[in-house]
């Protein structure tokens, strides 16, 4: 962790009250000393990097003026609060940031009150912020103040219009700050987008406009009925001007923009200007992604979250071997460019991550046939399904913890018609040090019930080829593989792709004493233990491969000949494989004593994968000594 002695200002800061002591000239060498505090700790403990350089001088800002956390500042995803943290009380701490019981990845409210919501997923700040004013209102804090902070990539998905929609008709006197960089974690696409780049009125008319405003509030003009006239003619005559409509004001929410972000002091002008004015309304400020770091400014996207890296010459720190597997996104990637060349029919739609996904791969070489929609996770998905249902075959590539935002959709636009969409549930499992929010737990349980599903996750980067060019043959209706985060099991992965036929599964070894089945990549994980106690204990493996539908046949050997069953895998233990097979060995009138291992029913924290699965329960030391306590049983 950097030393106190090398952040002068930022050293006698433990809390915004201390920020608020300081002259306004102070603030940009304090933004300097922040960006070179985040800087040196990132290069060594990893996090999102070019995010909160870019939101610097909003967040200080933000704190110097609002009276916070009695005034309510609600993040937006929370990729860029690393300031916000060093801020308020965390510094000491913050060398822990991401790590196993250190402080959490994204503002968290349990473990600060100046978190006021959880973050983690894009778009939901404005309908939170929302109904902390209402809440305000009606619950005797008619003085606070509540901001929400959202990014122009954010700005993108449904629930962010959502919220615009009730902010502009229910009463409230709510802030919203777009911090606009032209970046998501990709570069920001899409309509809002190509609009937030044109939309601009004059500073000179929005200081004309603050100052009548608030002479005719002072006079008793401009009541809360009058205003709303007021705008309303207002923004027919500035568009008429300007040619320009502004879909905000059409809302009735005063806008103010474009301005520059990262000019603390100017910032500062503003949200004092606009703290204590009646109405919804909005502050566009532009800012860079990575600013302050010239490496971070320009690769944005690599810069995002680097990893580890030098501070002095930019040079990113490989953290695995040369020689390692490679990642099962670059094999998806990889091979779904393989399928698309061998049929026509084959899209790809993502909803802003191309490059983690590595749907990059298809975009590079087939641009025609790629589609990054925002981060817009339920519209990816019916989208996907119109595509499907005239004629084309959709790779529709989310993240795990993401496809909880598009659950109706994949029922009610995908899975009634049984179109024929492919979606790939990227980061299935633990992922590790992004904590709860990110966590790829829920998938296999939610997806179960519902009809017209096939859902298979691949043991390694094989079965992962193979399932997907299974999955675009002709016949095969809906179909979900998820696969985990990071690296596989196979330097030699390329493979041919061939059929698997849908709905078997595997037996990787034969015994007598205990039966494990195991779905996805735990199972190399059940091999190794397998092969270390191969002179105590005779111990079958069978790789499911497929949660819906069940291999009958596997079930019904294994119901045959074992009394002593464990089921594993990298999600939610109740509603998953071990509840499928129990509840289909009770049907079949089968009842050997079952061992369900996966997550259990509590929402996981941040730390590796490997001390997570320790935590939890899933390494190979669980799952050996699962094997021994059964077989004496």
């Amino acid at each position: 962790m950097v030393e106190d002695k090398k952040i002068g200002l930022l050293s006698r800061i433990n809390n915004p009250s201390d920020l608020r002591k300081l002259n306004v000239d102070r603030l940009p060498h304090l933004c300097k000393e922040l960006r070179s505090n985040i800087v040196e700790e990132l290069s060594v403990n990893p996090g999102h990097l070019a995010s909160s350089l870019g939101a610097i001088e909003i967040t200080v800002a933000l704190h110097y003026v609002f009276n916070t956390p009695d005034d309510r500042i609600v993040w937006d995803v929370g990729h860029q609060a690393y300031g916000h943290k060093l801020l308020t009380g965390r510094r000491d701490r913050f060398h822990t940031n991401r790590k196993l019981h250190g402080i959490h990845p994204f503002p968290c409210p349990a473990e600060s009150e100046y978190d006021t919501f959880t973050c983690g997923h894009a778009s939901n700040s404005i309908s939170a912020a929302l109904g902390m004013a209402v809440a305000a209102k009606k619950s005797g804090h008619k003085d606070r103040h509540v901001v929400a902070v959202i990014g122009d990539g954010a700005m993108s998905g449904g629930l962010a219009f959502e919220g615009l929609n009730n902010v502009s008709s229910t009463p409230n006197d709510l802030l919203i700050v777009l911090n606009d960089n032209d970046m998501s974690i990709d570069r920001a696409v899409g309509g809002m987008e190509k609009y937030l780049l044109n939309l601009d009125t004059t500073a000179t008319y929005n200081r004309l406009r603050l100052k009548a405003s608030q002479w005719l509030y002072s006079k008793g003009y401009l009541t809360e009925e009058r205003r709303k006239g007021i705008i309303r003619l207002n923004n027919a005559i500035k568009s008429a001007l300007s040619h320009q409509q502004n879909i905000f004001e059409g809302m009735n929410i005063r806008y103010f923009g474009v301005f520059n972000g990262n000019d603390v002091k100017e910032v500062v002008r503003l949200l004092t200007q606009l703290k204590d004015m009646k109405g919804p309304k909005l502050l566009h400020l532009h800012t860079v992604k990575g600013k302050g770091y010239r490496p971070a400014e320009e690769e944005a996207t690599v810069w995002h979250a680097p990893g580890k890296f030098d501070v002095n010459t930019g040079e990113r720190i490989a953290s695995t071997p040369v020689d390692c597997p490679p990642k099962y996104q670059t094999v998806f990637g990889e091979t779904l460019l393989e399928l698309a060349k061998m049929n026509p029919k084959i899209v790809g739609v993502t909803p802003a991550m191309p490059t983690g996904c590595s749907m990059n791969i298809l975009m590079k070489n087939m641009p025609d046939r790629a589609f990054d929609v925002g981060i817009a996770e339920g519209h990816a998905a019916t989208f996907s399904g119109g595509m499907a249902k005239d004629g084309l075959l959709p790779f529709c590539n989310i993240y795990s913890a993401f496809s909880q935002r598009a659950y109706d959709n994949i029922i009610h636009d995908v899975a009634i018609m049984n179109l024929p969409v492919v979606f790939c549930l990227d980061r299935a499992g633990l992922v590790g040090e992004d904590g709860a929010t990110h966590h790829g737990a829920f998938d296999l349980a939610f997806l179960r019930p519902i009809p017209n599903l096939t859902i298979a996750s691949p043991m390694d980067e094989h079965e992962l080829r193979r399932l997907m060019y299974t999955a675009q043959l002709p016949g095969k209706g809906t179909f979900v593989i998820r696969y985990p985060r990071g690296n596989g099991v196979l330097s030699d992965w390329r493979c041919p792709l061939e059929e698997v036929a849908v709905g078997t599964g595997r037996k990787l070894h034969d015994g007598t004493d205990v039966a494990v089945l195991s779905i996805g990549p735990l199972g190399n994980d059940v091999t190794a233990v397998i092969e270390s106690l191969a002179e105590t204990i005779s111990v079958a493996h069978y790789d499911m491969r497929f949660l819906k539908p069940l291999d009958a046949d596997l079930l019904r050997e294994v119901g045959e000949r074992f009394g002593k069953v464990i089921t594993i895998e990298d999600g939610v233990r109740d509603g998953g494989l071990g509840s499928a097979v129990g509840e289909w060995m009770n049907d079949n009138g089968f009842h050997p004593q079952i061992i369900r291992m996966g997550l259990p029913d509590r929402f996981i924290e941040h730390g590796t994968v490997t001390e997570l699965r320790h935590i939890v329960g899933l390494d190979q030391e669980a799952i050996r000594q699962n094997i021994e306590n059964l077989h004496r049983q």
